[in-house]
């Protein structure tokens, strides 16, 4: 019967949790966990690192009105990937729509990122789970970055 459940998505779930069936509901788990994972299309909107060195990438989607609206970010890229990347983003042309926002490295009282707003003519193709928070942001980071294409 589980086997199905992943595909409820739409309705929440994020995926499964296994435990034994006699062990205790511990506050240190031994349990296994199965997230949900989806491919999707995102534009990295900033970098951490620096824009030739990025080691990670904050990712955002266009809301309804165009407007570029943060999703999440990555996990560190590898150095095959921050190398693909380096050439990619540019400095912004005029403003950047998360010109002064600051970013958390987390959840709760975590420290700041430093950022460097890029402007990204392009799409990137990453995975992420599904979990989302109330803003529509994806709660984990993607965990790694398949393919990178400029627009034309």
């Amino acid at each position: 019967m589980a086997r199905g459940w992943p595909q409820w998505t739409a309705a929440g779930l994020e995926g499964l949790c296994f435990k034994r069936l006699g062990e205790p509901y511990l506050l240190a788990r031994s349990w296994l966990k199965y997230k949900v994972r989806a491919t999707t299309e995102a534009i990295v909107g900033a970098v951490t690192g620096s824009a030739t060195a990025p080691r990670t990438v904050l990712l955002g989607r266009y809301d309804a009105t165009g407007r570029l609206q943060y999703t999440g970010r990555s996990t560190t890229l590898s150095q095959a990937v921050g190398r693909a990347l380096a050439d990619v983003p540019t400095p912004p042309m005029g403003g950047h729509p998360w010109q002064g926002r600051r970013f958390s490295a987390g959840w709760g009282p975590q420290r700041t990122l430093e950022v460097v707003l890029v402007e990204f003519e392009g799409v990137l193709e990453v995975a992420v789970d599904v979990a989302r928070d109330s803003a529509g942001r994806w709660r984990h980071p993607s965990d790694r970055t398949a393919s990178a294409r400029t627009s034309t």
